[in-house]
């Protein structure tokens, strides 16, 4: 239902709303019922109250939602958007929307850095073909999971579910993820029974390749729900109880069949040159915060490979780097915008050039962006005032988010 999808993309639900707005139980189950043009504007003006948004804003996210809810497959509990990941563009996907609407058209889009996979799903129904690309294996293994157009059976879904919530202890498993992140980024209890599920999955034969991707998707998104940590595994947090919380939840995949879709895990640079899209769509790493390092722990879940670990943090040895994390960060972007084969290129980045955090410094600058870009063609530029992730020293004052659409040269 609508409003309880909604509600659900902004941390609320039914009865939150119920207790704020005062509106009966019996009335609120009647909207989530009903078709979105049905709604009055009093509704749109309790939802706004609920979750602390502006009016306009709620209705234009409705509308958004509206036109995607039907592809999302109510199977489990988690929706794509549902994880913690650094520079997500979850609220700003309206506002992208809308500026790519007025100013690009076409009928193929790529992701070249998709990260957590939202804008990609934003634009299923603007698109015909979607290319979607990064270079972490969790992220692509969750792609498979969600926009994958192999068939899955939805029941066998639901049993490997309940018989993963059973496990207590691990019987299979060698102790090689209890052994490393038990203590630290999870309970000793919750890391065997990850561990436990995690070799299931990889030695079972029952499963066809869409089935084990979005076992192992569902296993990341329930992992990283209750992981210790401030939103990535750079570190974990210590001297605290770590509770036992795991409870094994399943994703809900996307129903993708009428779409192209083409998913790759590549440098970016080198796909560039080998596809083409009407619209490409730019995100990437400007700082140095490596991603594989950030997330090296649903890395190690999603390649099980089981590799020695080192340091406080348990993180493998270097792999997977970013040029873009780099100084050579403006002469690969400006070899990745001359490359692309697009009608339009957008880019999407925030002002932390002249943050106090080292992490947090850009390697590209605003005027290094548009140099590259106003290379290839005519260059409009969009701002925003926006919160930045913040679990740190990182102090930004005056932070905006940037979208820089440019229309390429023949």
């Amino acid at each position: 239902m609508l409003l309880e999808l909604y509600l659900k993309n902004n941390n609320s639900d039914l009865k939150s709303m119920h207790i704020q707005t005062k509106i009966p139980m019996t009335t609120i189950r009647d909207i989530n019922k009903r078709e979105l043009a049905r709604w009055n504007i009093s509704y749109f003006d309790a939802i706004a109250k609920t979750i602390g948004k502006n009016r306009l804003v709620v209705m234009k996210e409705l509308e958004e939602l509206n036109k995607i809810k039907d592809v999302i497959n109510s199977m489990g509990k988690y929706n794509l958007e549902n994880r913690r990941y650094i520079g997500n563009k979850s609220k700003l996907l309206n506002w992208i929307s809308s500026i790519m609407n007025q100013y690009t058209k076409g009928e193929s889009f790529m992701d070249v850095f998709a990260g957590t996979g939202v804008v990609t799903q934003s634009m299923l129904p603007k698109y015909k073909k979607l290319i979607i690309n990064d270079f972490l294996f969790s992220n692509n293994i969750i792609y498979e999971a969600f926009f994958g157009n192999e068939n899955y059976d939805i029941e066998k879904m639901k049993d490997y579910q309940a018989r993963y919530q059973k496990i207590e202890t691990n019987s299979v498993d060698d102790n090689y993820f209890h052994d490393n992140f038990g203590g630290k980024f999870f309970s000793e209890k919750d890391a065997k029974i990850i561990g436990e599920i995690r070799t299931r999955i990889e030695r079972d034969e029952k499963l066809n390749e869409r089935e084990r991707a979005i076992l192992i998707a569902s296993l990341l998104y329930s992992s990283d729900k209750i992981a210790n940590t401030v939103g990535h595994y750079d570190a974990y947090r210590k001297n605290t109880k770590i509770e036992d919380k795991f409870v094994f939840e399943l994703i809900n995949p996307i129903n993708t069949l009428s779409k192209d879709i083409e998913i790759y895990r590549k440098d970016a640079n080198q796909l560039v040159r080998e596809v083409k899209a009407d619209v490409a769509f730019i995100d990437p790493p400007y700082n140095s915060r490596q991603y594989s390092r950030f997330y090296h722990v649903l890395e190690n879940i999603a390649k099980w490979e089981k590799p020695d670990l080192y340091g406080v943090a348990m993180k493998p040895a270097p792999e997977n780097m970013s040029d873009y994390s780099r100084t050579s960060a403006p002469r690969v972007f400006d070899d990745l915008v001359t490359n692309i084969d697009a009608k339009y290129i957008v880019v999407t980045y925030n002002n932390t050039y002249t943050s106090k955090s080292n992490s947090s410094r850009n390697k590209i600058t605003h005027e290094g962006i548009i140099k590259s870009l106003n290379k290839v063609g005519k260059t409009r530029s969009f701002e925003k005032p926006f919160q930045y992730f913040n679990a740190g020293k990182t102090n930004l004052v005056g932070h905006k988010e940037y979208v820089f659409i440019t229309e390429v040269r023949k």
